[in-house]
């Protein structure tokens, strides 16, 4: 169906609930991309919202080898990554796991994410940090590597040099943290519509699909 301004198509709003440093978020990315293509009678209104895995990392990171054996023991985390590839066939992620030396602190890339919204770049910060850190190995925590990402993706690098030298959004982002906790999210990535509906985890484009129509028809519903 077509978006004009004589009939626009009903818009849902999307809430992606996730962090930059879970392999699953960005997995469930990749699959959402897929099954977003396939909504054809709504529009979607994207918004990312922070969940940091550990909030408690340092501001330096963890040395990640390390943090894997105390998180998962010493052979628990080739089992992971096994999984891990196996649920991200045909998303076209070019895992670089072996060369990824640090677990960030992701609480500035959130803020990043959060600011990007203002250019509608949410989506496309969020593909940007995930590729960043899976596949170049670059440390999302270093404040010089997001004024790169952020830069790229559009954003002006001194305004961003000015908001990361301040204490803009922190609290706000611990804030929006601590909501999707309350709403029950203890793993992700999650994925809310229209404020009600929750799936989680990485599900299969199909299945993202058939929840995001079956929301809809339920928010419709109840709007009646």
């Amino acid at each position: 169906m077509t978006n004009t301004p004589e009939s626009p198509l009903p818009v849902m709003q999307l809430d992606v609930i996730s962090d930059v440093i879970c392999p699953w978020c960005f997995i469930g990315k990749r699959k959402l991309d897929a099954a977003l293509a396939q909504v054809s009678e709504f529009q979607i209104n994207l918004m990312w919202r922070p969940y940091q895995l550990d909030p408690t990392t340092p501001p330096e990171g963890h040395d990640r080898k390390q943090q894997m054996i105390r998180k998962f023991g010493p052979d628990a985390g080739k089992q992971i990554f096994k999984n891990v590839l196996a649920a991200a066939e045909g998303t076209g992620i070019d895992w670089n796991f072996e060369q990824i030396t640090r677990t960030p602190n992701t609480l500035n890339a959130h803020r990043l994410i959060r600011w990007a919204a203002s250019m509608g770049e949410q989506h496309q910060m969020a593909e940007a940090l995930f590729c960043a850190y899976f596949e170049q190995a670059r440390d999302i925590g270093d404040v010089d590597v997001l004024l790169d990402i952020g830069e790229k993706q559009g954003l002006e690098r001194e305004l961003l040099m000015d908001l990361f030298a301040s204490d803009r959004d922190i609290e706000q982002t611990r804030q929006d943290d601590a909501a999707a906790r309350d709403l029950g999210v203890t793993g992700v990535p999650a994925f809310l519509a229209g404020g009600k509906f929750m799936l989680m985890g990485a599900q299969e484009p199909e299945y993202l699909n058939l929840f995001l129509n079956k929301a809809r028809q339920k928010l419709t519903a109840q709007e009646a």
